[in-house]
């Protein structure tokens, strides 16, 4: 995987872990933000030509369709957020899992001679072996969220 190719997927992992986050921090403050705007509107929501009663029980949603969290987690703290995630959405959940698991020597970015300092450095150590790589059901799924 070349280096650009592997930025976006970072960049595209962090903020979707970023607007999930949001969303279920804010959720409480949007329904009460939403309950005083119906008050203010006086029950019509005029763009849309709906009453407030039309717009009171929904809920915002990721997908109407099937959700599926995919993660990685070395240390288990993307473990705990994906399993969240997953619980909130009411989704799936598929773990990624390298074949050669990674040790915590392994993940000292401090040390030169670290596996994780290796692939960093040479581009050819990073296409990592995983135990699956493929996720039954593949097509069932509307959303997927990936976060490592």
């Amino acid at each position: 995987m070349n280096k650009k190719t592997l930025l976006g997927i970072i960049i595209v992992v962090v903020v979707v872990v970023i607007a999930a986050l949001a969303y279920f921090l804010f959720q409480d403050r949007s329904d009460n933000s939403n309950n005083s705007n119906n008050n203010v509107n006086n029950g019509t929501n005029e763009a849309a030509g709906e009453s407030a009663s039309d717009n009171e029980n929904n809920d915002v949603n990721v997908s109407d369709g099937k959700v599926l969290v995919v993660y990685f987690s070395a240390q288990g703290h993307t473990e705990e957020v994906a399993n969240k995630i997953a619980e909130n959405l009411n989704a799936d959940i598929f773990k990624i899992t390298p074949a050669d698991p990674y040790t915590s020597d392994d993940l000292d970015w401090t040390d030169d001679n670290s596996r994780v300092s290796k692939e960093h450095d040479d581009e050819s150590l990073r296409n990592v072996e995983l135990t699956s790589t493929s996720v039954d059901n593949w097509d069932s799924y509307d959303t997927v969220l990936i976060g490592y």
